[in-house]
């Protein structure tokens, strides 16, 4: 049996065993024991088996995409596209959000003994969220030059490590080639311990998606679902939307692929997002994926990927649009076309800054919420529906990053076959010269 058919059953098995253990006895000390100290300390082991690979996966994979390239125009120029893509994406998906929620208008519906409710529950929760430090503006561009890469990749600062291995790709092109050549090969042998770490990782995937699955659903309060159901709905809503018809077109026009064939072949990279709710942890599944099953060619899987996982976040962008608009709603703040404008373009702004590890949005969507006059505490409301979301918006975040790969393999594609056309014209022009001045 495959691999992400194993995982599959492992998602579906957690899933049904956690739901009927909270179904049969809800909040049990025997439940809650099993969740603590079998379910999530499996579902953890795998997650940082895949999260211990990140680090000398982004640094080898950009570095040895980087050198790939060759020239740095051309580094330059397949920067501009992904940027570009990326951008393009997640404005989409903000707006696709935004849209929805003042269709339904979600936060009409919870009334003020539900609010009071959450806010006790979830209150404490919100202000830890809130005390963490947030880096927002020139003082960020600032901090992803790193004074020391080796403290960036401890704190898997990736903004900083991704500047670090472009710089130093980018560096390896400017020196001569017999000089280069045995740091890339060194570098390259890097990347293919990690893959082989990465596939004993992947054999534990079905056992630790059942765990992390299983601490999920045990816990989950279905009754809290229900109180929150119409938020959950348009989220769940827009993220189907965004992923079946904006991806799906994305595939088509810009990757100039069949969006039946990329969604099949995309299999495990979805089970892993939706699993992890990490688009760090599921980026080696990634890069295997476009490598091996769409065909993009390593260096631009190696480039675009690692800067996908940190700065491509269609889902994640889409949450926080409808979130802001949502918790804006409950507190009767109303906000008019050029407010929820901004809305969006924060969203997509701290979608990028976002960690990308499960939560990573919450810190910057309470500065949002404090942008647009909405009490940032009133992130506790939604704190106890954010795990099934988050896992829910990873897998967009990680499909937008896919359709960039297919979008940038191509464009270059199309670049090469024009360069030669203009070679072999050229080189036709020159031949005629030549036989006329005979």
């Amino acid at each position: 049996m495959q691999l992400h058919n194993r995982i599959v059953i492992g998602l579906v098995a957690g899933a049904t065993a956690g739901v009927a253990a909270h179904a049969l006895a809800p909040q049990a000390d025997w439940v809650l024991w099993l969740v603590d100290n079998v379910a999530q300390p499996v579902g953890d082991i795998f997650l940082r088996l895949l999260l211990m690979t990140v680090i000398p996966l982004v640094f080898a994979s950009i570095v040895l995409g980087v050198a790939g390239f060759g020239d740095l125009r051309r580094l330059g120029r397949i920067g501009g596209k992904t940027l570009g893509y990326f951008l393009l994406s997640s404005a989409l998906s903000a707006v696709v959000g935004l849209t929805l929620v003042n269709v339904f208008e979600p936060g009409a519906g919870i009334d003020e003994a539900t609010r009071s409710q959450l806010l006790a529950g979830y209150g404490s929760d919100a202000a830890e969220i809130g005390s963490r430090e947030i880096d927002v503006g020139v003082d960020m561009l600032v901090e992803i030059v790193p004074r020391n890469p080796f403290r960036a990749a401890a704190d898997m600062d990736m903004l900083s490590l991704i500047f670090f291995a472009l710089v130093f790709g980018a560096a390896l092109t400017l020196i001569p080639r017999d000089r280069a050549e045995p740091m890339i090969r060194v570098i390259d042998a890097l990347g293919q311990v990690v893959v082989k770490i990465i596939d004993i990782a992947m054999k534990l995937a079905p056992y630790g998606v059942f765990g992390l699955i299983f601490a999920v659903t045990a816990r989950f309060g279905w009754e809290l679902l229900q109180q929150l159901g119409m938020y959950v709905a348009v989220v769940l809503g827009g993220l189907v939307l965004y992923g079946l018809i904006g991806l799906s077109l994305l595939v088509r026009v810009f990757g100039g692929y069949d969006p039946i064939a990329f969604w099949r072949r995309s299999r495990a990279s979805i089970v892993t997002a939706f699993s992890t709710s990490s688009s760090s942890a599921t980026l080696p599944t990634n890069i295997a994926v476009a490598q091996g099953e769409l065909g993009v060619p390593p260096p631009i899987a190696g480039f675009v990927l690692p800067l996908g996982a940190t700065m491509n976040m269609n889902g994640t962008a889409l949450y926080e649009g409808v979130t802001v608009l949502f918790l804006a709603q409950v507190f009767g703040v109303d906000l008019s076309l050029g407010a929820q404008v901004l809305v969006a373009a924060l969203a997509v702004i701290t979608a990028i800054g976002a960690a990308g590890v499960p939560g990573g949005s919450l810190p910057l969507m309470m500065m949002v919420l404090a942008t647009v006059g909405a009490p940032p505490e009133s992130i506790a409301l939604i704190l106890g529906v954010d795990r099934i979301l988050d896992m829910s918006r990873t897998v967009l975040n990680v499909a937008g990053d896919l359709t960039a790969s297919l979008f940038v393999a191509r464009s270059e594609r199309a670049a090469a076959a024009r360069a030669r056309a203009s070679a072999a014209s050229s080189d036709g022009t020159a031949r005629a010269e030549i036989e006329a001045s005979r």
